[in-house]
Order: structure tokens, then sequence, then C-alpha cells
């Protein structure tokens, strides 16, 4: 299939940046060249056109790259008071961080950023010693491009390994180093993916990766795990395969971990992101084979914690919102389970810690707490500090000082002390923050989504705005994947809610906050519930005249920059902006890449049948741009070394958007340099990129100057 036909010419839009000025600012697109590439599917015959734009690799692409850039960032370096949100947000992200500390041998860590590093320091202190640098990534590149993806520790806590990343890649490297005096003790583990690190006491470890592709890294298709043990002072080429390496052990995803007490390794093999195999392995008894405790992908079953030879495993299997059930790993089959805290309305999410169970339920997104012992008997309910979302309670048996973080949309992340044995908690760290939460509410309702099911969001914004419809609103959506949006703070959020703006978030079908029912109900052909609910969302703002569609804007990133990509493609009337950030846009492809066929739980694929192929056709937001349509203003946003969604869903997804676009709305796309999906991501590029997601938005909204006076505040 060859490149063959050109899109001649340059498109000029104009378009205006105030809904009462006569002010233009006109938007030459680059040049994209169209293949002739057909694929035929079921006798369908569908067009490519800019096929060529998946090969990363090729010069072709790259200038493609450069000269988008160079019209984004022509547009954006004219919006009047970009500078003063990119100041704004530093100033507000200018706080000091600081994590809950942990104990590894004779010294307790924890990471703190000061407020603008690029990335956190880990430090760590003896006793009542002053803390001194253990870690600092920022000293890994200059830019802070080079993240800390993972810290693990031996059983004497004398030999630990870190993970970096690299432009956000999720390819990893691992280094190996003396603990106390932090040299590495031997070469770099390389061409790991997808992976932690798991101690089997003080001799090495475990882990898992794919062999490298052939071809591109950052797009080549990965669909074989394997688990390794690396045994210290060998190197890399002699780690022994321990699971994934013949065809009966194919899987996309493999997990492995050494139970607390060193007894037992668990394996996970998955073919999606959804639903895994599991088998156990007596690390006591040399030679000793794997058992199956389970040997299909129908649940989402996982070893918590372990007693000897009991096992305790969270389980969906037959348990729609999870429960945990033991069982003796000598016959470990799931017709020997016995309930240990049984399936309840709400969904369950349980650590372990301090020698108790903390079992987590969400009810209706937010946070419950109960306490048991190893009986299972309910020791208390843990009284949270308000509502919102709690996490933690992790540690190890004899850990007797745990602790957990909360927070919600208004109320900055606060970290807890919990006396695990008492139940008593009192504060131990709590930002310091240039934001008043007392000055803002959030309210949780319900609406009626479009075959009447009725679906939660909360919405957060200044106390005493008016609703008369005017009020710049971001609608945030995510709603696959069993992912549970609770609500949780965020310091740039916090900059647009200054102006005035609205930010809604709707717990979609496809999430997990109601269990595997609600997760299932938006998948395969029942995707559309998803985009669906979405629209409700909007709908429901715009009739309560929160806002309305010439002040709305809607926002998601990955699976979320699918549901931007296609609610926008169905319903372009009813936003004005579109943010559709690092997004799965080309439904057709997305599995050919990295390892996007382990999404196959959530999406179906176009091989699968023919009415899944049409069903995907009919949504996917590359197939769906249509001549002469108006669609909103968009900004779509990418990384350049993004292996997990590859920059190519985005790239064809502009090109198409700028091709058809018949109003005078701009299409853009953003596109980020040693950038990956968002793990790791410096704050200078953090600041940056929201300042133009932001300025972008109110600028198309008709904003010439910023609705509440910033400059005054950056000033001050």
């Amino acid at each position: 299939m060859k490149h063959v036909i050109l899109l001649g010419g340059l498109t000029a839009l104009l378009f205006s940046c105030n809904s009462n000025s006569n002010k233009q600012v006109a938007v030459n697109y680059p040049e994209t060249k169209k293949d002739t590439v057909i694929d035929t599917y079921f006798d369908s015959e569908v067009a490519d056109p800019y096929r060529w734009l998946e090969d990363d690799m090729s010069e072709e692409t790259g200038n493609w790259v450069k000269s988008q850039n160079e019209v984004t960032f022509g547009y954006l370096n004219k919006i009047p008071y970009r500078e003063a949100l990119k100041t704004r947000l530093e100033n507000i992200l200018n706080y000091e961080r600081i994590s809950a500390p942990f104990t590894e041998g004779d010294y307790t860590y924890f990471s703190k950023n000061d407020g603008l590093q690029n990335q956190s320091v880990y430090y760590r202190k003896k006793g009542d010693e002053e803390a001194t640098v253990f870690i600092d990534p920022n000293k890994f590149s200059d830019d802070g491009t080079i993240s800390l993806a993972g810290l693990s520790f031996s059983k004497n806590s004398k030999i630990g390994t870190y993970s970096i990343s690299e432009g956000g890649s999720d390819w990893r490297k691992v280094i190996i180093f003396d603990v106390e005096t932090l040299e590495q003790k031997e070469d770099t583990l390389v061409d790991i993916k997808f992976s932690g690190v798991s101690w089997k006491g003080n001799e090495g470890f475990y882990y898992s990766s794919y062999d490298k592709p052939k071809g591109s890294e950052l797009s080549a298709k990965t669909d074989q795990h394997k688990v390794y043990y690396h045994k210290l002072g060998t190197s890399q080429k002699e780690d022994q395969l321990i699971y994934g390496g013949i065809s009966s052990e194919k899987h996309r995803y493999i997990g492995a971990g050494v139970t607390e007490d060193d007894r037992y390794l668990i394996i996970y093999p998955r073919v999606s992101t959804s639903g895994n195999k599991l088998l156990i392995k007596d690390l006591s008894k040399p030679n000793s084979d794997f058992i199956t405790i389970l040997n299909h992908t129908d649940s989402d079953t996982y070893v918590i914690e372990n007693v000897d030879s009991k096992l305790y495993m969270v389980t969906n299997l037959n348990a729609p919102n999870q429960k945990i059930v033991t069982v003796d790993a000598s016959d470990p089959r799931p017709e020997n389970w016995v309930d240990f805290i049984p399936e309840t309305d709400n969904v369950l999410s349980p650590s372990t810690g301090g020698g108790y169970f903390f079992a987590e339920y969400m009810v209706d997104a937010i946070s419950k707490v109960l306490q048991y012992d190893y009986e299972g008997k309910l020791v208390r309910e843990v009284k949270l500090p308000g509502v919102g979302s709690a996490g933690g309670f992790g540690g190890k048996k004899e850990q007797k000082e745990l602790y957990f973080s909360f927070s919600n949309y208004k109320t900055p992340g606060t970290t807890f002390k919990f006396d695990a044995d008492s139940g008593d908690y009192s504060k131990y760290w709590s930002p310091e923050i240039d934001f008043n939460p007392d000055n803002y509410e959030s309210k949780q309702v319900f609406y009626t989504s479009k075959d009447g099911t009725k679906v939660p969001m909360i919405i957060t914004h200044q106390k005493g705005i008016e609703l008369n419809g005017k009020n710049p609103t971001i609608l945030y959506g995510y709603g696959g994947f069993d992912i549970s949006l609770t609500p949780s703070f965020s310091s740039v959020n916090a900059v647009w809610m200054e102006q005035g703006g609205i930010y809604a978030v709707p717990n979609l079908r496809g999430g997990g906050e109601y269990g595997k029912k609600w997760h299932d109900a938006g998948t395969k052909m029942q995707k559309q519930n998803v985009f669906d609910d979405f629209i409700a969302a909007a709908e429901y703002l715009i009739k309560e005249n929160y806002t309305s569609p010439e002040f709305l804007a809607i926002r998601g990133g990955s699976n979320g920059g699918l549901l931007v990509g296609a609610t926008m493609t169905q319903r372009p009337d009813l936003m004005k902006v579109a943010l559709p950030a690092v997004g799965v846009l080309d439904m057709l492809r997305y599995h050919t890449f990295t390892a996007g066929a382990g999404w196959a739980y959530d999406y179906g694929t176009a091989e699968d049948s023919k009415e899944m192929f049409e069903y995907l056709k009919g949504y996917s937001p590359v197939h769906n741009v249509e001549e002469g349509t108006q669609y909103p203003a968009t900004l779509v946003t990418t990384g350049d070394h993004d292996d997990r969604v590859v920059p190519a869903h985005s790239f064809k997804f502009a090109a198409a958007l700028q091709d058809k676009q018949a109003g005078k709305n701009p299409t853009l796309i953003r596109i980020e340099t040693d950038a990956g999906h968002g793990a790791g991501t410096p704050i200078s590029k953090t600041i940056e990129q929201y300042a133009d997601i932001f300025g972008f938005t109110l600028y198309n909204m008709g904003f010439e100057v910023l609705p509440n006076k910033l400059d005054e505040k950056v000033k001050g």
C-alpha cells in the first residue's frame, strides 16, 4: 500500500476570538498527505488516508509533527493571558509535597517536592537524625524527562532496586544498588515493561517483560509477557525464565509477586486488562510445580495475604462487587473457598497492614472504611475526616503505625497517621496551598441517561455562582477499564475554578464505581452507553443552567480521549471546546500497536465479527469525522513517546478534523516532546500544558480577558 495522493494546498480557517468582537485570527494548517490505503473488513472497504502517520520512525512523520507544533504554538502564543495562567499555575503548584513515610531496615523513607521540582526527591533518616537525600531523580536528566518509576528493597533492606522511565515510555531500566553506600552493584537491567520488582528474600527478584520488538519500540506490537527471576550477582542474560515462554503460557500481561513471608510465588496471567488466571508455587519446597487456582480469565482474583498455608484472596468471581475468601494452598480450587468478608452492595477495595484488613467501600463513589481482624471480625468503622476519597492503610504485618490520605474536589490531599490497634488518628501532613477551600462547594447529583440509568456526578465550583448558563465549564470523564473516578483535589483544576469555572465529573458506565456489572455495561457492544452517559451529563448541566453549549468544554485522556472523540463527533452541537488527550481514536487498528490488543475486553476488535467491526466503525472517532460538519474548537494533546496509546491515534484524528472542519473553530494538535502517556511528566511541562489547555478553552469561549482578575492575584 503506497502513499501516493497528496492533499494539495493549505487550508485557511478564520475564527472569532470573541463572540462580541470583530477580531479575527487566521490558522494556516500544514499540508497533510493522503494515502490510497484501503483495508477490507468482512467485505467492507475502509479507507485509511493517514496510515503513513503511524510510522513514528520516519522523517516524514517527524516533519509533520514539527510543522503542526509550529502552527499550534503560534496560535497559543497569541492568547493574551497565556502567561498569566502559566504564572498562576507556577504559584499554586509551588508548595511542599510530602509522601507518607515507610520503614525499611534502620531507615524511614519518604518523598518530598519543594514545590516546582520536576520530580519528587526521596529522602531517608535514622531515628531522630536529620533526613538526607536518598535518590534525586532530578539529576537523571537536565529537563526532568527521566523519572523514577519504582523502588523496592530486599528482605533485609540492604539491597535496593529502582526503575527509571525515559521520556515517559513504559519501557523501564532497573538499577540494583547497595542501600547503605548507594553504589550500583551490577549492570543495569534493560527492556523491562509493565512490571514491578518482587524480591525473594535477599537472593534475587522476579520481574516481567517482553522480547524487544522489531522496528519501533514505541509502537510495535508486544503480546507475549514473560516472568523472569534475576539472581543477584549474575548478568541479565542468565535470568531464569519462570513462566510465559511457551505457546500454552502465552499471555499479554503476566504479574508475579512473592508473599510477605517469602513462602509463595503468585503468577497472574492475563490476556486482557480485565480477568486473570491464577497460579501458585510453594517456594519453601525446592523444584515444586505451579498449582493452578484458576485456569480461566472470568474474574479478577488475587492473593492479598497469607498466614502459613491459609490464603486470603480478593475476587469478583460470582461476586461483582468483590469479596475476600480464604482457602488452604494445598487445594486452592474455587469449590474450597470460604467467604471471609462477603460481598455487599458496594464495591470493595481492601488493603492490609498492622495485623488487620481494611475494607474500603465506594458508596456512590464516596469512601467508607471498615477494619477487620484476621478472624473476619469487624473491629470498627474508621470515621473519615469528611466526605471524599480515602486511600492507604497499607503496611507490613508488624507495623502498627499506618498512614492514610484523604481528599475531595475542593480539599487538598492530607495525610493522617493511624494507630492500627486503637483506631485513633491525627494529621501527619497537610499542604499549604494558595487556595481557600471554604470559598468552594461540591455537590453530588444524579441524572438520567438515555436508557433510564441513573448516573452520579459531582459538580464543584465557587460558592455563590449565578446559574445563568454562562459559566465556563469543563466536563471530565473516563468510563472504562473498571477505573473509578473518586473525589480528589487537583491544584491545576483549582486555577480553573478560580476563574469562575465549573468542574464536573460523572461516574460513567464502563468504570468501576458500581462493580463488575457497571463496568461490563460500558464494554464492547454496550460501549455506546458510556457516550450516552457523558452526553446526558452535558445535557443536565445545560438544562440546569450551570452552563450552555457556548461555555462547555469536554475533556478526557486515554480511554477518556476516546470518550471525547466519540462525543464530539456524535454531538458537535453540544460543546464549544473539545480536549481529547492521548486518546484511543482509531478503533479499527488500536489492537495492532504495542499492548493495545489487551484492551479487547473493553472494546472488542474489528476482527472479532462483522457485527463487532460495524459497531466499532460506527463510533470510531477517526472514522466518523464528516465533511461539512462544524466541530467544536479542538485541542488534541499527545506525547511523542507515548507507547501505551501511540500518538498516531491523535495524529490521524487531528488530520481528519483539519481536512473536514466546516466551521470557524480551530483544530489544533499539541505534541509534547520527550513525553509519554502521562506518568512521570515533569512539573515544568505540566504547567505549560495546563496553561495552554485552559487558555485555549477560555479563548474559544469568547474571553479576551480572564473572567477573574488573575493578573492582580499573580502580582499580589
